[in-house]
């Protein structure tokens, strides 16, 4: 069950989606990251503590989670926001979907219809 969600910035944009992870809150420098792979890195990389991670990559889920990649036990960023997350992963080493994490972070990812837009926004 997703639901609505809101990633307001700094310059007054807002943009409408749907929260799929934690209930709550989230708050935090939006960073982007241009990577095709490697979301599960991000998600628990330490040195993403308290940000908010922009994939600028449009499906971001599609080889799940596998236990054996993760960078720490939890992830550490605020927000992860995609523009689609796929709901169910491809890759036979998967041990959870890509929920489940999310589902352990403080704000699960945020599907971002147009997250070139929050991309290139003004610094």
């Amino acid at each position: 069950m997703t639901r609505p969600a809101l990633l307001a910035l700094a310059d007054g944009r807002v943009f409408r989606g749907e929260a799929l992870g934690a209930a709550g809150e989230g708050h935090g420098e939006v960073v982007f990251n241009t990577s095709m792979t490697g979301y599960q890195e991000i998600l628990t990389d330490p040195s993403y503590r308290g940000q908010m991670i922009c994939m600028t990559y449009p499906l971001i889920g599609n080889y799940g989670i596998n236990l054996e990649d993760v960078e720490s036990r939890r992830p550490w960023l605020s927000g992860f926001i995609v523009k689609e997350a796929c709901p169910f992963p491809s890759r036979g080493a998967s041990s959870r979907p890509r929920s489940g994490t999310a589902r352990a972070s403080p704000s699960g990812p945020a599907p971002c219809p147009d997250c070139s837009a929050a991309t290139w926004s003004p610094r």
